[in-house]
């Protein structure tokens, strides 16, 4: 071995002590902190506190080692080797770059140093810290070793206090829990000295629990103060509950909560429930897609999510429409799609041929994916959105004459009385599983889709927007005023827009009620921009004279009229219903409206020539000389009065330092979970006063509690102040009653 080779085995030596004095000195404080931690916090946090004890010493290992590298073994070797002539440093150095007279040096060294080898001195071992390290550390892991398990928990009692109570009292000295989740959650049983536990809905939990000396009897009390009796088995009692709902609980021994297991606060069993798999659209990006002629694949890739696992197969539900109106007609089938990933995440992909699924020329194609999870006994379901591929219809056929306008428009996606029907049925089925004001904002819907439909076929009765025609024109009227908008979800009527020949019209009121004469005379019909040669549109517009479309001039006998009055007015009363969230009595009004508009699409049509309106003269002294008897002004309905429930009570109770009525807040937080963030945060709280009424910091944290679920009075108009003296005076003096 060279000389330079030497060297080089000296400083790992050097390393590895270095390192081996960390590893010697940190050992013991870490054996010292992973006990206590797995005596008072458990075996996870145990791990946490190792792994990073672990990392820490690895650091320290690292800086230690790097300490004795080459600059190190340079300085050590100049100090202790005069020979070296403080040249150490060419020993490891690169040969080529060195000059003549530095390599005739390093050679110098290397002669020197294979003549009479060189050892760094070592170290002694740093006893006087490693001792009282050693030491300190076995005597904490023997005390947390020794350490009695009941004293984990705040429950629990220690080994001296046993003598402060009466002769033969039980005394606490081990618990366990033991949680066995659903199967189909895939979560393996555990089993924790902590007595408060978060589990799955429907998990199992037992208790055992061991006291010295034996009690008569041990009882698991919950917060509804029912009682589940523990089994004695051998030296331990057991008990077993299923989690079906959250609870507080605690240990009752010989009946008594409060001296054998002394403890301020009940234990919380969280349940957790399941919730319900989540599917995500990942192909189209868009819901609404169109067909392209020709077409033969449409991809659709969905991504499902769920808390415990998915089941391997969802079902795709495939709709086809053909037709239009109230004559469409559906056809529904099922595919089923097997997934691809993990369990609790899937993807599921197909391909569908639109042709090949009856596809026509107007009609519809909607997917909708349907997922299901695991649970047991009755699965949960969720369905993505509908993905729609639309086969736009084709455009119309061009009329004849100028009067002819073809138009290329793709048509609103809306629903039919007959969906609204099927939505309305879904939607009352559905009602048991979903939330209530999750329901009301669904009925709420429908009743906007149902006054869109009203609106609709009341156009045929000149009844397009909501407060009739306007009234004719008159030179002395004063302008009008805005109308009060009626808005439902962004569904505002259309604003007036200029036809073709310059003027405006009402887009709730037909041509007719426009206060326009067969002439024409009382506007300007020259076209705004010049004419351009061989447009239909320009000649038209300097020549002709188009108020509306051809399609616009179809009228119906009387017969046929009343018939679809009488569907506008049992629309009008399922949207009522349905505003009011009672689609259940919305399904007898919309199915005798579907019944009338067949009735109406099989009566024969008139079809009559446009012509113009001629209107009587206005006659001035007949305004506002009409019979006004009976006629009040509408008074604006005051706020409904909420009834007096149990948390506003319980809060005035306590503000006022009287006594609150606990049961019947207990009973409203039981049968109102939702309307809470924590219930059990407020059962407890509860809990805490009724044990000790006197406790004024038990008040506030229960009106605190109280104040998140309270609900705010709706605000009312202010009334006026009473008239003084000096207001009497103002008012004579206004009137002319005083000078």
């Amino acid at each position: 071995m060279s000389g330079v080779a030497h060297l080089h085995a000296c400083r790992r030596r050097a390393q590895r002590r270095g390192t081996a004095t960390v590893v010697l000195f940190a050992a013991p404080l870490l054996a010292a902190t992973c006990a206590i931690a797995w005596r008072f916090l458990g075996t996870g946090w145990t791990a946490i506190v190792a792994a990073a004890g672990l990392l820490l010493i690895a650091a320290l290992c690292a800086r230690r080692a790097r300490a004795h590298d080459t600059a190190w073994l340079v300085r050590t070797l100049d100090g202790t080797r005069p020979d070296m002539d403080d040249s150490a440093a060419l020993l490891f150095a690169d040969p080529s770059h060195l000059r003549p007279l530095q390599r005739l040096q390093r050679e110098r060294l290397e002669q020197r140093l294979a003549r009479t080898p060189w050892t760094p001195p070592t170290a002694p071992l740093p006893w006087r810290r490693l001792l009282p390290a050693w030491i300190v550390g076995g005597l904490v892991v023997a005390a947390a070793l020794a350490w009695p398990v009941a004293s984990s928990l705040p429950g629990a009692l220690p080994p001296g206090a046993a003598e402060m109570r009466p002769a033969m009292s039980p005394v606490l000295r081990a618990q366990s829990l033991r949680i066995e989740a659903p199967a189909y959650t895939g979560q393996s049983p555990r089993t924790q000295t902590e007595l408060d536990a978060q589990a799955p809905a429907g998990a199992t939990l037992r208790w055992t629990l061991r006291f010295d000396p034996q009690p008569q009897r041990v009882a698991l009390r919950l917060h509804d103060e029912r009682e589940i009796a523990f089994v004695r088995e051998g030296e331990d009692w057991t008990a077993n509950l299923r989690l079906d709902q959250s609870w507080l609980y605690r240990i009752a021994v010989d009946g008594d909560t409060d001296h054998v297991i002394a403890r301020a606060q009940p234990w919380r069993l969280d349940a957790v429930p399941d919730r319900a798999p989540e599917v995500r659209v990942r192909t189209p990006e868009a819901t609404l897609s169109s067909y392209t002629r020709g077409q033969r694949a449409w991809a659709l890739a969905f991504e499902a999510s769920d808390d415990h696992g998915l089941a391997p197969t969802a079902q795709l539900r495939i709709t086809v429409t053909r037709g239009s109106g109230e004559a469409i007609t559906f056809e529904d089938t099922t595919r089923t799609l097997r997934g691809r990933g993990e369990r609790r995440a899937m993807t599921f992909e197909t391909t569908l041929d639109p042709v090949a699924l009856g596809l026509e020329e107007g009609g519809d194609l909607v997917a909708q994916l349907e997922v299901r999870d695991n649970r047991v006994p009755a699965p949960q379901a969720a369905r993505s959105a509908s993905l729609i591929l639309r086969w736009p219809p084709p455009p119309p056929i061009d009329a004849d004459g100028l009067e002819g306008l073809a138009r290329d428009v793709l048509p609103a996606y809306f629903r039919s009385q007959r969906q609204i029907i099927i939505d309305a049925e879904a939607l009352i089925a559905a009602q048991p599983r979903i939330a209530r004001d999750v329901f009301e904002t669904r009925s709420d819907a429908l009743g906007v889709d149902q006054r869109i439909l009203r609106l609709r076929y009341g156009q045929f009765l000149g009844e397009e927007s909501e407060g009739g025609g306007r009234p004719p024109p008159t030179a002395d009227a004063a302008p009008a005023g805005p109308a009060l908008p009626i808005d439902d979800f962004g569904q505002q009527d259309a604003p007036s827009a200029p036809e073709a020949d310059g003027h405006a019209h009402d887009a709730g009121s037909p041509p007719s009620a426009q206060g326009h004469d067969d002439a024409h005379d009382d506007h300007d019909h020259a076209p705004q921009d010049a004419t351009t040669f061989g447009r239909a549109d320009d000649v038209l517009a300097t020549f002709g004279h188009t108020h509306d479309l051809p399609e616009a001039a179809t009228l119906l006998d009387p017969k046929t009229r009343e018939i679809l009055r009488a569907a506008l007015r049992e629309m009008w009363q399922s949207e009522l219903h349905l505003r009011q969230a009672a689609p259940r009595d919305a399904l007898g009004p919309a199915n005798r409206a579907l019944e009338l508009i067949k009735q109406v699409q099989q009566a024969d049509r008139i079809y009559l020539a446009r012509v113009g309106t001629s209107l009587p003269p206005v006659d001035p002294t007949r305004r506002l000389g009409g019979d006004r008897d009976g006629i009040a002004p509408r008074t604006v309905p005051a706020p409904a009065l909420q009834r007096d429930d149990a948390p506003a009570a319980a809060w005035r109770a306590l503000a006022w330092d009287d006594t609150p009525d606990l049961a019947a807040l207990v009973a409203w937080a039981q049968a109102h979970p939702r309307q809470v963030d924590d219930p059990l945060a407020l059962l407890a709280a509860v809990d805490a006063l009724r044990r000790d009424a006197a406790c004024v910091t038990c008040r506030q944290a229960l009106r605190g509690q109280l104040w998140r679920v309270v609900q705010r009075p709706l605000p009312t108009p202010l009334r006026r102040d009473a008239i003084d003296a000096m207001g009497t005076r103002y008012l004579d003096a206004l009137y002319g009653d005083t000078p």
